[in-house]
């Protein structure tokens, strides 16, 4: 049996707020929060812009990789955004030495 592929994603709502999340479908988890069905935070905040989306590996390893990223500040989100780093986790190895 195959594990189920996660990733992560960053979206910015209308009014420039950073949501991050976890899904194993990005296309259709960002179709839901465009409709309201998604998180209860962003409803009615949209339109929403997606930034950025990676590979997590699986639940556990995504669910980690979420908590790391929510845990940065506004500006070290959007500098995620900015170098689209092609591996996560060493990305967020260099800044902890920030």
């Amino acid at each position: 049996m195959t594990e189920t592929a996660w990733r992560l994603y960053i979206l910015r709502t209308a009014r420039g707020v950073l949501y991050t999340g976890i899904t194993t479908d990005v296309t259709r988890r960002f179709a839901l929060h465009q409709n309201g069905k998604g998180a209860k935070s962003l409803r009615g905040k949209g339109p929403l812009e997606m930034l950025f989306h990676t590979a997590a590996g699986d639940r556990a390893s995504a669910s980690r990789l979420e908590y790391r990223v929510k845990q940065l500040t506004r500006q070290q989100k959007l500098r995620l955004v900015a170098e689209q780093p092609p591996c996560l986790s060493d990305w967020l190895r260099l800044v902890k030495g920030d």
